[in-house]
């Protein structure tokens, strides 16, 4: 088992599940993204490029994305940036806070983003 499959099997309920839940669908919609044990953060990389992070926080489970700045505005209702200057994330305090449409719609988008940069250039 990797660091990360571990730091995710540790958490206490209902986090751990939601953990699961998120990786059972990231996995499933990007076959190819691999789960590496980054800053103390399971995070999926495609092709040494960075995806998401998954981290439990406070009373919720993020899920961060550094390729934010690209995405679609019809997310921005999803997505929470919270004083941050890169990422931005969808938070979930329950798995039936999960919308799996949109965070299947989401990855996708993201996928398609990983050769662009953190920043968006003007």
């Amino acid at each position: 088992m990797n660091p990360a499959e571990a730091h995710i099997l540790k958490q206490q309920e209902p986090y751990k599940s939601i953990y699961l839940h998120l990786q059972v669908i990231i996995e499933h919609t990007l076959p190819e993204a691999v789960l590496l044990y980054k800053w103390r953060l399971p995070c999926y990389y495609i092709d040494k490029r960075p995806i998401c992070y998954i981290n439990q926080s406070k009373d919720y489970v993020d899920v961060g994305f550094w390729h934010s700045a690209h995405l679609s505005e019809k997310w921005n209702a999803y997505l929470v940036t919270e004083k941050r200057k890169v990422v931005k994330s969808l938070r979930y305090k329950t798995l039936k806070d999960i919308d799996d449409s949109v965070f299947i719609s989401i990855l996708k988008e993201v996928e398609g983003l990983k050769e662009k940069g953190f920043y968006k250039k003007n």
